[in-house]
């Protein structure tokens, strides 16, 4: 049975990605004229319909040139789920398997039916014996085998980027992917992740609210916590200039100051994830993907960064090596140095500025592109293994500012980040 519903996903989400690719090759070598951008949003809302990890790997491809279109890539990084939930009768026996047949009684209200539906599980709205508002997130069942499944599909899919595109070495990719998306399966280790975030902003960056975690009413496949009443990033793109400059630098301060204050790294940043709440604070949820970085690897960042700031190309060629990258020549560190500029620049202008200038899209992708084929005609590189999410998440996040259209000096909030840390 477990062969059969493994065999199953793999046929769906096979037939998902051939889609794609007959698509893109129905224009990249037979000429046709197709509209990217309207096939690439009717995609994204179909892919919000598939529970699994699934949605995440098309974000994560998302972030890799050439791998896909750029009207797919705009869409793919704004993937939200709206799979459909499990039934009431479904969820009374999940709830049961968790928590016991009592299950019932440890709550005042429980609401059956799913308000919020995620890419590993969904989310129910209950309350407390004394009326405090929770939220419920169940594991959706057979995850283990569905991630499996997606898996050996993300593997194929590399496979055939890497056969004709020798620019990045994808070998320790599926292998970063899949530690991460079966650690995002266990809610206690979850749990844990939440409380640390918790303790890094309290006192520190009080303007993003982390829900308290009810242990007693959580398991490793079901986790309870405080309910955050807040809307979605994207419900301010028609605010205030004043708002819009606001909230970009509380999420910009939200996801860079754990990374380079304290070495952990929210990896799944998509804007269902960061609410707006009433008094235009943070809320942050979703911590089953986290990633902890050693202070070394992150020092070589900054040292790359400043290296950059400061015209410092002996500290650039330092940063990379420590990073791992082995036989590195001036032809290399040429390519290398505008990928890191393209990367870096929104950080490196000191002045009020939009994260991205005006056609500043079409310009990364001409350049990620021209790098890309640079770089294979190197023979290549293998990126260190932390890139993975930290890439992902920086583009995340990163889309999520971009799309409220925000407005601040980066420059000095990344410096006042990073100041007496590295």
């Amino acid at each position: 049975m477990e062969h059969f519903k493994t065999l199953k996903r793999i046929f769906d989400v096979g037939t998902t990605l051939t889609g794609i690719g007959m698509r893109v090759g129905a224009q990249e070598y037979f000429g046709l004229n197709i509209d990217d951008a309207a096939y690439a949003q009717k995609l994204r809302q179909s892919f919000g319909g598939m529970k699994g990890p699934f949605m995440k790997m098309v974000q994560f491809l998302a972030t890799i040139p050439d791998a896909l279109p750029p009207e797919f890539s705009t869409e793919f990084m704004t993937l939200q789920s709206n799979a459909p939930s499990m039934g009431e009768s479904f969820v009374r026996r999940r709830m049961v398997g968790e928590l016991g047949m009592n299950w019932r009684s440890l709550f005042g209200e429980f609401q059956l039916t799913a308000c919020h539906a995620a890419s590993l599980g969904q989310v129910h709205k209950a309350t407390s014996l004394n009326g405090e508002s929770f939220a419920v997130k169940l594991q959706y069942p057979d995850m283990e085998t569905t991630i499996t499944a997606d898996l050996k599909q993300l593997d194929i899919i590399l496979g055939i980027y890497s056969s004709f595109n020798k620019s990045i070495d994808t070998q320790d990719i599926v292998a970063e992917i899949s530690d991460r998306f079966f650690e995002e399966l266990d809610y206690v280790q979850e749990a844990s992740n939440q409380e640390v975030f918790r303790k890094i902003f309290k006192g520190n960056l009080d303007f993003v609210k982390v829900p308290k975690i009810h242990h007693e009413l959580s398991t490793k496949r079901l986790l309870t916590m405080e309910w955050l009443e807040g809307k979605s990033t994207l419900e301010y793109i028609d605010a205030s200039n004043n708002v819009r400059n606001e909230l970009g630098k509380k999420l910009f301060l939200a996801w860079y100051w754990p990374l380079y204050r304290h070495g952990i790294l929210h990896g799944d940043p998509h804007p269902g994830n960061y609410l707006v709440l009433p008094d235009h604070n943070i809320g942050l949820l979703d911590f089953g993907c986290v990633r902890l970085f050693e202070k070394p690897f992150l020092q070589a960042v900054v040292d790359l960064y400043r290296a950059l700031r400061d015209n410092q190309p002996e500290l650039a060629v330092d940063a990379y090596r420590r990073w791992g990258f082995d036989d590195i020549n001036k032809e290399l560190i040429e390519v290398l140095n505008k990928w890191a500029h393209l990367l870096y620049e929104p950080l490196l202008e000191d002045k009020i500025r939009p994260l991205q200038l005006q056609n500043g899209g079409k310009k990364g992708w001409e350049t990620a592109r021209a790098v890309h084929k640079q770089l294979h005609a190197l023979g290549g590189v293998k990126p260190p293994r932390e890139f993975v999410f930290m890439d992902r998440s920086a583009v995340g996040i990163g889309s999520v500012i971009m799309r409220l259209g925000a407005n601040q000096n980066w420059h000095q909030l990344f410096e006042s980040i990073i100041d007496h840390n590295f």
